[in-house]
Order: structure tokens, then sequence, then C-alpha cells
């Protein structure tokens, strides 16, 4: 058996990283396409690999060079035209090859896991195309399967129809022939196909061409969980790199997206804090249903969009601010705060990363399972007096809550000593008392005029998407300012429609919250049988758990993550929290649960 690798391409769509060098020269985490490729067809007892070059073809040979010769036999063939011709062409030159073996046929521009050329090689068909469930970062070759995995057609980009994507496979350009199938069958139609249509087309459609004969020479070989990614551009190459980084690199490349998590379709997020029985199908089908008004024409400015959270959260318009997200609100609030500001930390960082060092005065719960009191905040910062103190209620990641009363009791301390209380709310809804928990009234807020009360409508209502938060308080001036801070049209039509058509939903949204408590009852329950967890009680959608040595929440979430595809947040490195090891885990749908249990279970 032998490999022939497609190789003449200018991948003119990766810009900057093509300009000198050809695209399989590209490194991924530091390892270039071919340089990996190459290692790995090394391991299958080829009689030889076949290179078909073009675009910055010497530079590719200078690469190799003769690194490989004790494991390959590597020649080359040159495309004199790759700037005038497709793929069809550089596989015609090679044509008198591939009837001299069973062949690999691959495209140079490809990362895969080894265990496919494994899977590819050992399968008992001679004719394979390796295909997996089309997913949305799909692009190019699209073909249908039968019940015994046939390929039964090819769906050109024309024919392509989303209605239909269930049904697709996209093919990986990773392919096995017969020496037989090529000299009978693919050749000669590549041959006449090269003839009759030219030379600026793409092998596939030969095979196209095969399929309508309904010969069931080329059957499929489904992915089932192996990686492999096409790399045609930067934002492809930047997917790569989370997909095929090692140990050490793995949890940046995917934390520092800070989500986007739509490319990895497979991935089952527990980092990210959303509600998971909410927005209702009802609700998606309305918006979905006025989809194309929305993406094409403008929102609405601040005071129409003010009206819609007014009328959404009950709040006079006087008292409220919708913002780009809570992270637009938090950020405005922030550069209007002075003086001295008390922390509670564990928290959610993106209080303290807005404020200066010098700033800030820190309260760490002294219980080993970071729970705390508004007695607790007021004996600590009635010691050490603070201009302003930030809250978050239920707590990030500890899960800790306040209850209501006590709230107002910690508010009542705060206007005595003139201190300003900011509350972030954005988890209130996901506590056991969440119907008569939250602080946006607005008798309440008139009777503490100082207070700030912080929601990100993103994580209750679970529509991170929309960019969605409001900021509330009867002190009219500062409402007034930021109103006047914010840009003209912070909040876009999608998120202004879903205030707008919200409160038609406010039974399902109670629905959602009902089944939600039940589910974390349930999850903690589950977890708490992982005998290196230590879980900490929560009233958020969220689980804080100490990792028992000599587990590692690093290597914990590591192999969560490449070996079943889950992502959850180490936060051993928090500020607050010991020294010791700490993961925080969100939690999802019954079934996602389910899922994150067997896989620490696998680990035990």
């Amino acid at each position: 058996m032998q490999a022939i690798i497609l190789a003449a391409g200018m991948g003119r769509r990766l810009g900057k990283y093509t300009k000198d060098n050809t695209k399989c020269m590209v490194p991924v985490n530091g390892i270039c396409l071919i340089d990996r490729m190459l290692d790995q067809l090394s391991n299958f007892g080829l009689s030889r690999v076949v290179i078909v070059v073009g675009y910055q073809g010497q530079n590719l040979m200078n690469h190799i060079g003769d690194r490989f010769d004790e494991k390959l036999r590597i020649e080359y063939i040159t495309n004199p035209v790759f700037d005038r011709t497709n793929n069809i062409y550089s596989l015609f030159l090679a044509k008198d090859r591939l009837c001299e073996d069973d062949t690999i046929l691959l495209e140079s521009d490809l990362i895969f896991e080894s265990a496919l050329l494994e899977k590819l090689i050992s399968d008992p068909h001679p004719n394979l195309a390796l295909v997996s469930k089309y997913e949305s970062w799909n692009d190019g070759t699209m073909v249908r399967l039968d019940e015994d995995n046939n390929i039964v057609s090819f769906i050109t980009k024309d024919a392509f129809r989303y209605s239909e994507a269930d049904s697709y496979y996209k093919t990986a350009n990773i392919y096995k022939f017969s020496k037989e199938f090529s000299r009978t069958k693919y050749v000669p139609f590549l041959e006449a196909y090269s003839t009759a249509v030219g030379n600026n087309e793409y092998y596939e459609n030969v095979l196209r061409i095969l399929s309508f004969l309904n010969s069931h020479d080329l059957k499929a070989l489904p992915v089932t969980g192996e990686k492999w990614y096409e790399i045609d551009d930067k934002q492809d190459l930047d997917i790569a790199e989370a997909l095929f980084a090692d140990d050490e690199d793995v949890l940046r490349k995917f934390y520092g997206r800070f989500g986007g998590y739509w490319r990895f379709p497979k991935l089952l997020d527990f980092c990210y804090l959303v509600n998971p029985f909410f927005p209702s199908k009802k609700i998606l089908d309305e918006m979905q249903a006025n989809f194309a008004t929305l993406l094409t024409q403008y929102p609405s400015g601040i005071k129409v969009n003010t009206l819609l959270a007014s009328k959404c959260w009950k709040v006079k318009e006087d008292y409220i601010v919708p913002g780009n997200g809570a992270a637009e609100l938090i950020k405005l609030l922030t550069e209007k705060i002075s003086g001295k500001v008390g922390i509670i930390r564990p928290t959610f960082e993106e209080y303290p990363n807005r404020l200066k060092p010098e700033q800030e005065v820190t309260f760490v719960p002294f219980r080993d399972d970071f729970r705390y009191t508004a007695e607790d905040l007021i004996q600590f910062f009635g010691a050490q007096p603070v201009d302003a103190l930030f809250l978050v209620n239920p707590d990030n990641p500890s899960g800790n809550f306040i209850p209501f009363n006590d709230i107002l009791k910690l508010a009542t301390w705060c206007k005595e000593r003139g201190t300003r209380l900011l509350v972030d709310e954005s988890f209130v809804d996901f506590c056991d008392s969440w119907g008569t928990s939250s602080l946006l009234q607005d008798s309440v807020l008139e009777q503490y005029p100082d207070m700030i009360v912080m929601k990100s409508i993103s994580k209750s209502y679970g529509v991170p998407g929309l960019r969605l938060g409001i900021l509330a308080s009867a002190n009219k001036d500062l409402i007034a300012d930021l109103k006047h801070s914010v840009s003209i049209w912070n909040i876009n039509s999608f998120a202004e429609y879903f205030m707008q058509i919200l409160t038609k939903y406010e039974k399902d949204y109670a629905k959602a919250c009902s089944a939600f408590i039940a589910e974390r009852k349930d999850f903690e329950e589950k977890l708490r049988t992982i005998n290196f967890f230590k879980v900490m009680p929560s009233q958020a959608n969220y689980f804080l758990v100490e990792v028992i040595p000599p587990k590692k929440a690093a290597n914990l979430v590591i192999k969560l993550l490449k070996n079943h595809n889950i992502l959850t947040r180490d936060c051993s490195s928090k500020k607050g929290l010991c020294g010791k090891q700490y993961m925080r885990i969100a939690i999802r749908s019954h079934n996602d649960n389910a899922k994150l249990v067997e896989a620490l279970k696998s680990l035990e």
C-alpha cells in the first residue's frame, strides 16, 4: 500500500501564513502539517509516499529533505500549472502511480488522529471514504449514505440544503482506493472527466459520477469520535490548535476563547453558566420566525430598550438601564466607583479586574465550605471600612446564598454607614426561593437609593448569545449617567425582540426554574458519589467541588476534555481558594449531567 498526498495548492485563504510556504508547511502547535502527516504514515509500512507539489514546491521539498528517508520512500510529482488548475489535475498527474498499488489518498491541509488511519487501513473494504456527520464548521464535499454505508450521492454546494443537513456526511478528504478500482473505474473516469470538463475542478466530482452508476464500489467509513480538521483559513488554524493542543496548553487554548464553543459541536460545556431549561421551544420558534427581519433591521435606541427592560423586570424606567451583557454595565459602573471597595473572594473576577489593586479590601470566608452570612460581612467591613461593597448573590464560584431579608439587613447597615452596596443577582433565579428573592422591586430600590442591583439575563434566561444585562437603582442621576455613557445601539435587534416578547412566556420561565431546582438536587446527589469530590452546597447553577488528593483538578479537567470532550473549570488558582484543588461544574440538562458523572466515574 502507498499514499498519495495532494500538496500543490496555494492556500490563499490563509493569507500571511502561506505567503512564502505551501499550506502543509503551516505549523499547528509548533509542528508543520506535512511533518505530522508523514510521521503518522511512517507507522504503516507503506511502499512509498507520492507528494504532488506545486506552489512553493521547492520550499516544501527542501523542508522535507531526507529526514524521513529511514522511514519512508518519498517521491515527488510537480504540478507546473498549480495556479490555473485545481486538485483534479494534481491527481491526474499521479494517475499512473494510483494504478500501481492500493492507495491512501490524502489532502495536505488535514490534521487528524492516527487512529483514523488505523481504522481506514484495517477495514476489509477495499475502497473507502472517511466521513463524519455534518457539523456547522463543515464546508466542501457532502455525501449521503444508505443503511449499509454505501455512498449513494455526492451533494454539491448548489444542491446543499440546511433543512436536509441531518442526513449529510462530510468527507474528510482521506480515501482508500484499491489498485483494481483505480485502474478499472476511477482513473478511466478521471481521464474522461478532465478531457470533457477541464482541469479547474475537484477530484471528488469523479467520485460523484461513479456514485450515479449504483455500483457501490465506494463505501463510507464514518468517524466515531476520532478528531480531524481541515485547515483552509486562519480561523480553522485557531480551532485546530485548540483541538490538537497538548496537555500543557489545551486548557489555555479553550479557556482563552471565552465562548464560541459552537465551533466544537461535540463539546459539552460545563464551564459557562446558563439556564439549561430556558428559553422554551415556543419562544425559540417565535424568535426564529422573525430572524430575517431582526437580522436586516436596526434595533431601537436606549429609550425604547429601557422601556422594554422596565416592562420585563417591573422596575421604573428611571431606575433601570439595559446593557450589552452585564459585562458592559460592570465596566461602566466600576469606572465611576472611587475609594475603597469591599470584595468577597473567591468571586467573579470581572469585578476586581476592573478595579485598581489599591482599591480592593478582601473578605475571604473562614469556613471550609466557603459559606458566609450578612453578619460575617458586617463584622468584617465594620472593622475595615469601605466606600462600596460588591456582593455576588448567589456567589460565583462558591454558590453561597444570603437570603432576601438578610440582604436587606446588610443594605440597611451599608445605608447607615454611607457605603454603596452593589448586589449582582445574576444567579438568584436559580435559588430555591427564587420567586421572592430578587431585589428588583421599586419599593426596595427606593428604600435603599444608593444600592445597585446587577443582573445578567444571559445566565438566568439561557440566552448568552443575545448579550443582555440590566442594572437598576433608585439613584436617578447614576442611571441617567450610565444611559448617557452607553453607545446609541448597545442592544442588538435580537435582544430587543427577546425583551419585547418575554412577558408572554413568564409561565414557561417559572416551569424552567422549578425544573432546574429539581435537576440541581439530583445532580448534587450524583456528584456526591464521586469518591474524589467534596461538593459544596449551592443555590446557583453550578457546584464548587474540592478535589481530594492525590487527584488534581488540572489533570481531571484535561482528561475530561481530551478523553470525553467535556469542558469543566479548574478553579484552583482563583484568589481566595486557599491553595487547595477545586473545580467548578455547571448544571446542564439531565442527560448531559449523566454523561459527566459517567466520565468522572471512569476516572476513579
